[in-house]
């Protein structure tokens, strides 16, 4: 599928599930109010099809050898560190604020290293089910809301010692063909416009709380799968970055 314009991007979250709720209304992608941060994430995809700008917002991936959104992209070096932190500078100075979609690439760098330190320690295969998905991701050119932060309840409290199981997202049953999960994550902006929701830990978890040390990727539209949203008005300001900083 290759890098996708910010018009494919909308016309994608138009044929989501509803599964959005505003006020206790349930609404689909194409509801006003959410319009303002489908526009801040519609500049990442904009600037990744500007010739002025695709050093800086697009980088060869190794994984599946073309050209990709540098917010999908895994960084191999330190110049491709840095390379990231110009491009989210960008970003934010052209829309006056957070680009939302930064989260979703952070979450990608901390499971690529947790699941290769994982599968060299314990002998697991994570990392190659992460290798796997990333693909995918880059070929999709896919937006992700990092979901990190449980709503915790009692926060003098483990997760395991809560009052209700269900405040910190935990795995309730094992299947051949996956996982069943429940729970719920909260303060997450971009949920209600991303693609995929990946679900990270929100803390060091000991023993006890092994159900829920758990993190994975969903389509953000999946069954059973709700997200109870609050719209952020966002203003963009379309400033010109200077020459400067697109290098």
């Amino acid at each position: 599928m290759g890098m996708r314009t910010s018009e494919e991007y909308i016309s994608d979250l138009k044929k989501m599930r509803k599964n959005i709720y505003i006020g206790g209304e349930l609404v689909g992608r194409d509801d006003p109010r959410l319009q303002p941060g489908i526009r801040v994430i519609s500049v990442t995809f904009d600037l990744a099809q500007d010739p002025e700008y695709e050093d800086l917002m697009t980088a060869k991936s190794p994984f599946i050898g073309e050209r990709v959104n540098r917010f999908t992209h895994l960084p191999q070096n330190a110049h491709d560190l840095l390379k990231k932190q110009k491009m989210i500078r960008i970003c934010a100075q052209r829309v006056g604020g957070c680009i939302q979609r930064c989260m979703g690439l952070d979450a990608i760098i901390a499971l690529s290293i947790a699941t290769k330190e994982m599968d060299e320690k314990y002998g697991t295969e994570y990392h190659q089910r992460f290798l796997n998905y990333l693909r995918t991701f880059q070929e999709r050119d896919l937006t992700a809301a990092c979901a990190q932060t449980d709503v915790k309840g009692d926060r003098m409290k483990r997760p395991h010692q809560q009052a209700d199981p269900d405040l910190y997202v935990r795995v309730v049953e094992e299947r051949d063909d996956g996982i069943v999960v429940r729970g719920a994550k909260c303060s997450i902006t971009m949920a209600a416009y991303a693609d995929e929701i990946i679900v990270l830990p929100t803390r060091n978890m000991r023993e006890e709380d092994k159900d829920y040390a758990v993190a994975f990727a969903i389509p953000a539209d999946y069954e059973n799968v709700y997200l109870i949203t609050r719209p952020v008005w966002v203003c963009l300001l379309y400033t010109s970055p200077s020459p400067r900083d697109r290098g």
